[in-house]
Formats: C-alpha cells, structure tokens, sequence
C-alpha cells in the first residue's frame, strides 16, 4: 500500500497511468452519457405531475451531484496537499476546479430552467439554490487563489486551506430541503431508499450519472497530465517525451 502511494506521487509514473485509463473512462462515458440523457428525453414517460418538464432531471441531477462530488474529492486532495504535500494532489485540485465549476453553473441553469415551469420563476434565493452559488464562488475562489499567487508550493497551502473551509458548504447544500422550507424538493435518488420513480424512469437517470462521472474522469486525467507537463517541463522525461 505504501508503495503504490510513493508511486503515486511521482507525475511521471501517474502520467502513464492516466494515459492507459482514460481510454476506458471516455468510451463508456459516452456511450452511458447518450443512452441516459436520449433514454430521458425522448422514450421516459411524462412525470403525472410535472409532465415533460421534469426530464430536465437527466441533466440537472448528474450536474449536480458532480458539483458536489467533485469539490468533496478536492477537499479530500487539499488534506492530502497539507499533511503528506504530494504534489500531485495540487494537481488534481488545479486541474477539476474549472470543470467543478462548469458543472455547477450547468446545475444551476438546469435549475432555473426547470424551476420556471414548476415555480413560476427562473430564480429565489432558495436554501439549495443559494447554496449552490455558494459552491460556484468557491470553485471560482480557489481558481483565482491558485492563479494569484506566484509560488508554486505557496499557491498550493492556500488553495488546500480555501477547499477545506469550503467543504463545510456541502452537507448543507445536502441537507437543506430537511433543515429548511424550501421550494426544492427532495433528493430524487437516495442510495438508502428505493426510488419512486417507475424503473423506466429512475434507470437513464442513474445511467446519465454514470456516464458523467467516468466523463469527469478521463478530463480530470486529461487535465492532470497537461498540468504535469507545464510543471515538469525542465525534467527530463518530459523533454524526452516532447522529442
């Protein structure tokens, strides 16, 4: 276990890792991506209340559920910056924040244009509402912290400290629809609950979450090699790889 953490840590040995998994993180992304989202909208039943505006959901949930996911991993990498400082977990962090805070603004506008027909407006400062803006500034506060500031390592302590503040904003993004009367209702999927949902209806939802995850993976490994590349670009492995 400690050996496959030390190699880890090496850029050039998860360089070649990520370059072998991406691969098998991008086709079945995609393929459950398209099955989910065309399975929602085009073959799902009308909900017997909403009707067919409820088929945002096939886009909405999987943004929403990576949004969060996405900032939990980042806190997890921000820890592991502060107490073992393996550079690669400043990568990690550096290269998902930009794609955590496009899927959260993907959640957002979902929202709104789901919110429209159900609620009668695009927006109200709602407690899962606000709390997702919230989560949208943090990704936008750790990309400009991380870009403010010159040094490297620097750069990286302060990044870590901002994540892991800000991941106090999650379980109340969670649990705000059950601390709070909200507009928002419940959580549509619940790993300790069978859903309500009819099977023809809960099963592209659970395959667009799939396929947006493993999607996020091969980017976060895209991403995390194009960092590695910038940051070792004077070691010599890199200047081999180049040639």
């Amino acid at each position: 276990m400690w050996q496959f953490i030390h190699k880890l840590g090496s850029p050039k040995w998860f360089y070649g890792i990520a370059g072998r998994l991406m691969p098998w993180f991008l086709v079945p992304g995609l393929l459950l991506l398209l099955t989910g989202i065309v399975w929602g909208l085009a073959f799902a039943p009308p909900d017997y209340l909403q009707g067919n505006s409820y088929r945002i959901i096939y886009i909405h949930v999987p943004t929403a559920f990576l949004a969060q996911a996405c900032y939990v991993m980042m806190a997890a990498a921000g820890l592991v910056t502060l107490v073992w400082r393996l550079k690669l977990a400043d990568v990690f962090v550096k290269a998902v924040a930009p794609v955590g805070a496009v899927v959260t603004f993907l959640a957002l506008f979902t929202g709104s244009v789901w919110g429209k027909p159900t609620w009668g407006t695009w927006w109200i400062w709602d407690a899962r509402l606000t709390s997702m803006l919230i989560l949208l500034f943090l990704y936008f506060g750790v990309i400009a912290l991380g870009n403010a500031i010159a040094d490297e390592k620097s750069a990286a302590r302060a990044v870590a400290v901002l994540v892991l503040v800000g991941v106090v904003n999650i379980p109340i993004i969670k649990y705000s629809v059950e601390w709070w009367n909200t507009l928002h209702q419940p959580a549509t999927l619940k790993l300790t609950e069978k859903p309500s949902m009819p099977p023809e209806m809960w099963i592209p939802l659970v395959l667009s979450i799939v396929g947006l995850y493993l999607l996020f993976g091969w980017l976060a490994c895209l991403r995390m090699q194009t960092e590695i590349l910038h940051r070792e670009r004077r070691a010599r492995w890199v200047r081999e790889l180049v040639e």
